[in-house]
């Protein structure tokens, strides 16, 4: 192809040379971080899970094998695949060594259930839904899987295998998340995925989210295509683009089928589902994104509305009541310093206009008018699509709100045309075809926000249900339900820890509030978490001095001082005075307390806030900090990450979701920007002022919300005034968090969208937390007590790591062997016995640390008693990293018995013991004591 063409075809089709490089350097990317894993010293060193379990996590799918239900897979949003053979009891991780972990849709084939596709990226366009890889196989039921290409689809609506042949497979992409590409709509493989084809397109901000299949002709499929667009400060769900297709050759052509169905700009995201006995029937289910302005009717002519204030003269609000102004700004829930006196003596001073009032908490236009979405409506078909129908007799209200992009399923009894089950918020049922329904997650502690439905083609009364709050059962047609819960699958957005014996571990995660559990737990067998807090759970602060005081709260900045011991929940959010602008929150809004007085508090709008006493009265320490871009339906402009120095009060840095840093020296008395040198316009994900030096402060920048998967992590040591990047030997990888450990400032944690990393030379080379799922790691912090590193997953849950070998060897990795103390052990008359004839007999285990910087050929674990006899010799391996090897505490008398086969061996009595780690010519020792 000669350049003119070239440049003829990128002319012509702009996105496609942009999807070629993407694509490439997502499977790059992926064989970088793979080969990190195979290499890395800490590929197998111990990452302990806590849970919790109780909450769930978001179900995307579950595919059943219906030829024997016990077996079944079920999808998480951002945790991969589990699997259970024995209905539910136990569930197994089968998909954690993938290139991505975010799941959009699975598919069992039909004709052989050991097959099974899996299309990862979610679909639900949440502002968690991470970006795929593409669709993998496997053909042993999750024991080994192939990549199948389609790497830069980003997020897979919908996968269906052919009934009768699994190597015949559609897929339908959604596509991009924030930006516009072409691999989006239909593709079709007909060699078990190992070429492709699409076959349907419409444009490159229109992906098709949904596909059915014709049971009785497989050659009869239907797509419903999805016109949106999500930026990081507005969400359209809705477009032209959208609508219905139906193919009647295999998938090969597609036409659009809308007759009776609404076209233009307002239609959402649909649903499809065909009636296994009656094909004809297709429902579908639309989020019809129409807007409804009704004007409000007054419940009391007497009392002021907001509305009132739009228009009001100035001498008029002066004319007002002083009682009737002081209820109307209490039952509004102005800050508490306003009165009718303060309020009439500012209009009087000029400070702001009656407007300012009416404008307090947003649109003026707002209070005068209702206005909601029409949402959600269900269309059906009884000629194989040909013409539709609207079938709800009434406003389905309070099912999608305005968030209708985030469900969009339907489901038909296998027996039943009429038995139609929708979900969002809540799970409805219909048994006239959609005309009228039925509630059916109010009985039990079943979750809202609905994602999947299976039930059972057998048995229509058997179903399983995912949902943001996990699995749940009903042999009843949903009037009963039970929850299985037994994954540690949270979605966690931040995590923090308290300094009880053993330490608490506390976390906000994503519609499952906050929650907080003993870091010593273990899932399933210790008791559940403690809820603190609903919604969805963001940043938790437990007062160091007494874990009793906890602050709390959920998205957007709604945070709360909570005295547990008390059942006291008291909100604290600050507040903007009238006439300033409207106070702009993060969805996850930042919320920090102090180092040096765990009384101080500080919470970040656009502006930044401090509070003295605990949150009960705030100032504004700084001014708007953000570029104040124009504001879409999401807020932005916001701040998105605050870190204060733990060497200097005072020194406190700010980091804004449009691209800014800033730092003061003087507790928000003056602020310097100090983000020039860095990429423009990046989402600021963390901010650390080190523990070390106080000049030291690492940033993290994040390209997530511009389908940008590059790596930003920058160190200064100068306050920001210049900047080094340590991406080092990264892949190309989103960033969320990045902080230097409390003890040797060589070491640093990084959370990534795919895993963990450390860094044992501060950020010059990085190596990856092994044992750890490529999940996204969202918030990190060390036990200062402890040294743990607590890891807050966002799909797996919470990890704790023993970070104190970590400290002893950075800075110094090439240190021939090190060996790690071991704690005291207790001895036990009861080692090696029974308790009863038909339990295991008591076996004592020793767990013996030690690290290897230079290779050797073979390592050699030597253990001495107190007369420096010989007692014990462990034979391991001599590559480089961390190593663990198990000591049975048994010991025998080296060299004194002519015969190996003649050797006695007991346990070790009381004493002290020396543990010699040797490692070619270099050995290191440490003492233990058996008490």
């Amino acid at each position: 192809m000669n350049k003119c063409i070239i440049f003829l075809f990128v002319l012509i089709f702009p996105g496609a040379l942009c999807a070629q490089n993407s694509e490439k350097q997502l499977i790059e990317s992926h064989a970088r971080r793979k080969a990190l894993e195979e290499e890395s010293i800490l590929k197998n060193y111990a990452a302990r899970n806590v849970g919790p379990v109780v909450q769930g996590g978001r179900i995307v799918d579950i595919a059943v094998n219906e030829g024997n239900p016990k077996e079944y897979y079920v999808a998480y949003a951002s945790g991969g695949v589990f699997k259970t053979t024995n209905r539910g009891i136990t569930f197994s991780p089968v998909f954690d060594g993938q290139d991505a972990l975010g799941i959009g849709d699975m598919a069992l084939a039909p004709s052989d259930n050991n097959i099974l596709y899996v299309g990862t990226g979610e679909n639900n366009s949440s502002r968690s839904s991470y970006a795929g890889s593409g669709i993998y196989k496997t053909t042993d039921g999750g024991k080994t899987w192939k990549h199948l290409g389609l790497s830069d689809t980003q997020h897979i609506g919908k996968v269906v295998v052919h009934p009768q042949n699994s190597d015949v497979v559609w897929v339908a992409s959604v596509g991009a998340l924030y930006t516009h590409n072409q691999d989006r709509g239909v593709y079709k493989s007909t060699d078990g995925g190992k070429t492709w084809s699409k076959t349907l397109y419409v444009n490159d901000s229109t992906g098709v989210i949904d596909l059915v299949i014709n049971p009785a002709n497989p050659e009869q499929l239907w797509a419903s295509a999805w016109e949106r667009t999500r930026k990081a400060w507005d969400f359209k769900g809705s477009g032209s683009g959208s609508g219905i297709y139906r193919s009647d050759d295999g998938g090969e052509t597609w036409r659009k089928t809308m007759d009776g169905f609404p076209e233009g700009e307002m239609v959402g995201r649909i649903g499809l589902n065909v009636s296994v006995s009656s094909p004809n029937i297709i429902y579908a289910f639309l989020d019809n994104q129409a807007t409804v302005k009704k004007e409000k009717k007054r419940k009391d002519e007497g009392k002021l509305e907001l509305a009132d204030f739009r228009g009001m003269k100035i001498q008029d609000l002066l004319n007002l009541n002083n009682e009737k102004l002081n209820k109307f700004l209490k039952k509004n829930r102005f800050p508490e310093k306003y009165n009718a006196e303060l309020v009439k003596k500012e209009i009087r001073q000029g400070k702001y206009k009656p407007l300012a009032i009416a404008e307090y908490f947003g649109d003026a236009n707002n209070a005068l008018f209702n206005t909601s979405t029409v949402g959600a409506e269900l269309y059906r078909s009884d000629d194989y699509g040909d013409t539709w129908k609207k079938m709800n007799s009434y406003d389905l209200e309070g099912v999608y709100f305005t968030y209708g992009y985030y469900f969009g399923e339907v489901r038909v009894a296998p027996d039943d045309p009429h038995q139609v089950y929708i979900f969002g918020v809540p799970l409805l049922k219909s048994n006239d075809g959609g005309v009228t329904y039925a509630r059916l997650d109010t009985i039990g502690d079943v979750h809202v926000d609905h994602q999947a439905l299976w039930i059972n083609p057998k048995d229509s009364q058997h179903l399983l249900l995912g949902n943001d709050g996990g699995l749940y059962e009903s042999y009843d047609e949903g009037a009963n339900w039970r929850h299985i819960n037994n994954m540690p699958v949270g979605q966690f957005y931040t995590v923090n820890v308290d300094m009880e014996y053993p330490y608490n571990v506390y976390g906000g995660l994503q519609d499952n509030g906050t929650l907080v559990g003993a870091s010593n737990s273990v899932p399933n067998r210790t008791k559940h978490w403690e809820q603190l807090f609903g919604g969805d759970g963001m940043f938790v602060s437990p007062d160091p001095r007494d874990n009793n005081l906890v602050y709390t709260g959920f998205q957007f900045g709604n945070y709360y001082r909570v005295n547990r011991r008390e059942n006291d929940f008291t909100k604290i959010t600050p507040q903007h005075n009238i006439g300033e602008d409207v106070l702009r929150f993060n969805w996850r809004t930042p919320l920090l307390l102090s180092k040096h007085n765990p009384d101080i508090i500080y919470i970040a709008a656009q502006r930044l806030y401090r509070s003295l006493d605990k949150g009960d009265h705030w100032e504004s320490i700084s001014p708007d900090l953000t570029e104040n871009k124009p504001q879409g339906n999401v807020p932005f402009s916001t701040i998105s990450t605050v870190s204060e120095s733990p060497i200097k009060f005072g020194l406190i840095y700010v980091g804004t979701d449009d691209g800014n840093i800033h730092v003061s020296k003087s507790s928000g008395g003056e602020w310097t920007k100090i983000s020039d040198g860095l990429p423009k316009g990046k989402w600021v994900a963390s901010v650390f002022a080190s523990p070390h030096d106080e000049g030291e402060v690492y940033v993290t920048l994040n390209g997530y919300r511009e389908d940008d998967f590059k790596t930003y992590i920058f160190m200064s040591t100068d306050y920001g005034k210049s900047w080094e990047s340590l991406k080092s030997n990264l892949p190309e990888v989103v960033v969320n968090d990045l902080i230097q450990d409390p003890v040797n400032p060589d070491l640093l944690y990084l959370g990534t969208d795919h895993g963990t990393y450390v860094s044992f030379d501060k950020g010059s080379s990085w190596v990856i937390l092994g044992q750890i799922p490529n999940v996204a790691a969202y918030d990190l912090v060390v036990h200062p007590r402890e040294n743990e590193l607590v890891v807050g997953t966002h799909g797996r849950s919470i990890y704790i790591v023993d970070v104190k070998p970590f400290q002893q060897v950075a800075g110094n990795v090439d240190v021939p062997v090190k060996v790690f103390s071991v704690d005291t052990y207790k001895y036990s008359e009861k080692w090696g016995k029974k308790q009863y004839p038909y339990l295991k007999s008591f076996e004592p285990q020793v767990s013996i640390q030690y690290y290897i910087g230079q290779i050797a050929q073979n390592v050699r674990v030597e253990i001495y008693n107190e007369n420096s006899d010989l007692v014990r010799v462990i034979e391991d391996q001599g590559f480089v990293g961390f190593h663990s090897v198990m000591w049975d505490v048994k010991t025998s008398s080296y060299g004194k018995s002519k015969k190996r086969g003649e050797q006695k061996w007991n346990y070790a009595t009381k004493g002290i013991y020396t543990i010699k780690v040797i490692s070619g010519s270099e050995s290191d020792e440490i003492n233990l004591e058996i008490k």
